[in-house]
């Protein structure tokens, strides 16, 4: 789920398009077709870069006696959503998907944020729109550049409506469509010594926002076909204190995935 302003060059890799008409094993979705060797290739674009991302389901793992898929990418993903999977954990039961690994956030390439999660809900078929499907709060503290840092945060995935068709930035239609939101919510404060104060200062570097706000699009059969993420912050602005805050001011993007090929069986 790693968030980078300066994004890697991305090896390409289609895979042939395909879906199933095979039954759903019990206890998974639909949305969310969870079989080893099913993949997903997406384009991507934002405001910095174009690129693909290949995701795949690549084999099980047991943990605490629960099987759940691992998932990767061919190379580094580019996008949020590829991020989010790449080399963590998934598993189904009774309509729902629950996710562990870590998350994060990079504001540049010397500060990311990393996030555990423990079988977080990313999606919930039987969901009624607008409910919350999982919130995870917590706090982080770090170094960066000499500055200790308070980082607290707020990771929520949320369902929104459904939808019989949507049509995607590509102008492919999909049926049986589902919404579902993820948003990132973060505060950081720090302290810093201000010339002629003989004590330490605490500062709110940046004031609690929506630093990620993530809408997925799920189609029956399928899986996710379109991501759309926005990424903005703003930080407070200390330069009449003579403070250089070692995080970049501000941070605006707009991400795009669409599913170009997959392969989704049951």
């Amino acid at each position: 789920m790693k968030i980078k302003f300066i994004l890697p060059a991305m090896f390409v890799l289609l895979f042939a398009s395909c879906s199933s008409d095979s039954p759903v094993a019990t206890g998974e979705t639909a949305y969310f077709p969870l079989k080893i060797a099913n993949n997903w290739v997406y384009n991507f674009d934002s405001n910095l870069t174009t690129g693909r991302d290949s995701l795949y389901t690549a084999n099980d793992t047991l943990i605490n006696s629960k099987t759940y898929k691992k998932n990767r990418t061919l190379a580094q993903p580019m996008g949020f959503y590829s991020n989010s999977l790449n080399k963590n954990s998934l598993r189904a039961e009774n309509g729902t998907v629950y996710l562990k690994g870590t998350t994060g956030f990079n504001f540049d390439s010397t500060f990311a944020l990393s996030i555990p999660l423990d079988d977080f809900i990313i999606f919930k078929e039987s969901a009624t729109a607008n409910s919350v499907l999982s919130t995870i709060t917590g706090t982080i503290n770090q170094e960066i550049q000499g500055y200790p840092l308070t980082i607290n945060y707020v990771l929520t995935s949320k369902a929104l409506e459904s939808l019989p068709t949507f049509s995607a930035p590509d102008v492919k239609v999909y049926s049986d469509v589902k919404k579902v939101q993820t948003t990132l919510n973060l505060k950081i404060s720090t302290t810093v010594t201000v010339p002629n104060i003989p004590i330490p200062v605490s500062l709110v570097i940046l004031n609690t926002q929506d630093v990620l706000v993530a809408t997925h699009y799920y189609s029956k059969n399928i899986g996710m076909f379109y991501t759309n993420t926005l990424i903005q912050y703003e930080l407070q602005d200390f330069s009449q204190f003579n403070v250089t805050l070692p995080i970049p001011s501000t941070g605006s993007d707009i991400q795009n995935e669409v599913l170009a090929t997959y392969k989704a069986e049951f």
